[in-house]
């Protein structure tokens, strides 16, 4: 969380906690909205700050109903509980900036600046510029469309004479695209709200590590080793002895024959004989 973020979250805190009562209804009737009605005339009349914090108190609930309804469509690594200290400062201006004798409802202007508060703190704490995100969209929807009509993937010319630049354009475009959709290591994939936490995988987790060992290969390879020591054994002697000097010496095979005492061709046949004999008892072991 960046030092904003923290310092809205510890303000948002700061004012919610300066008073502990119990928090009315929302949607309040009877004597609730005569408590209201009074709170409001007594804020606007005198500034009382006691009045102002009953008020923040009473309609808390809203910010968290319009922070659920933003957060919807963020990705999980934006905290719930941020969106909501971000939306208290829009609750404290619309407060503030309210006026009573409006034809307005004060719910329907403060969910406006509760929303428009969340959005610009947001918008704040994001790396990436707007206008890159505008481009982003623009070429997204350019793609789709030319799919939808063409039944293909588009090319880069297409794409840039249905956008109305060059291509050399387009390609700086990609460029700049290419940090939009960088993501946390550690965020979670497909942590809907049907989902636990614990069941869920992070980005991290699903990343080929080349240097670590495969556990089913490893298994697999020893089994091998296994399997052909085994037949290896049941070849005969001079038939090991062309294997060892061939396969872990590395000598040629007119070499193997001159220590042998043979011509390289007997030598050759030798070989292969070998070779078809371990060939054959690894496919039996593996059909047993």
């Amino acid at each position: 969380m960046s030092a904003q973020a923290r310092s809205s979250r510890s303000a948002a805190d700061g004012v919610a906690g300066a008073t502990r009562v119990p928090r009315p209804a929302m949607a309040g009737s009877g004597e609730d909205a005569v408590t209201v009605e009074s709170l409001w005339a007594c804020f606007k009349g005198s500034g009382d700050r006691a009045a102002r914090e009953d008020l923040i108190l009473h309609y808390a609930p809203l910010v968290t109903m319009v922070a659920n309804r933003v957060g919807a469509g963020l990705p999980s690594t934006v905290e719930q509980a941020d969106l909501v200290s971000y939306g208290m400062f829009g609750l404290i201006d619309a407060i503030e900036k309210y006026q009573t004798d409006r034809e307005v409802k004060f719910e329907t202007y403060a969910s406006s600046r509760i929303r428009g508060a969340i959005i610009d703190e947001l918008r704040a704490i994001d790396w990436i510029p707007r206008s890159v995100r505008t481009k982003a969209r623009a070429v997204d929807r350019a793609f789709a469309e030319l799919e939808g009509e063409l039944r293909r993937a588009p090319t880069e010319h297409e794409v840039a004479a249905r956008l109305k630049i060059d291509v050399s354009e387009l390609r700086a475009v990609f460029t700049q695209l290419s940090t939009v959709n960088v993501a946390a290591l550690d965020e979670l994939l497909g942590s809907g709200s049907g989902s636990e936490r614990g069941d869920s995988l992070s980005l991290i987790d699903t990343l080929e590590d080349p240097g670590a060992e495969d556990p089913a290969g490893t298994v697999e390879a020893q089994e091998t080793k296994i399997l052909l020591a085994r037949a290896i054994e049941r070849l005969g002697e001079r038939e090991k002895i062309v294997l060892v000097l061939y396969y872990y010496e590395g000598m040629t095979l007119a070499e193997i024959g001159r220590v042998l005492g043979v011509t390289e061709s007997r030598i050759s046949q030798m070989h292969t004989a070998a070779m078809l004999r371990l060939r054959t008892s690894l496919q039996e072991s593996e059909r047993d």
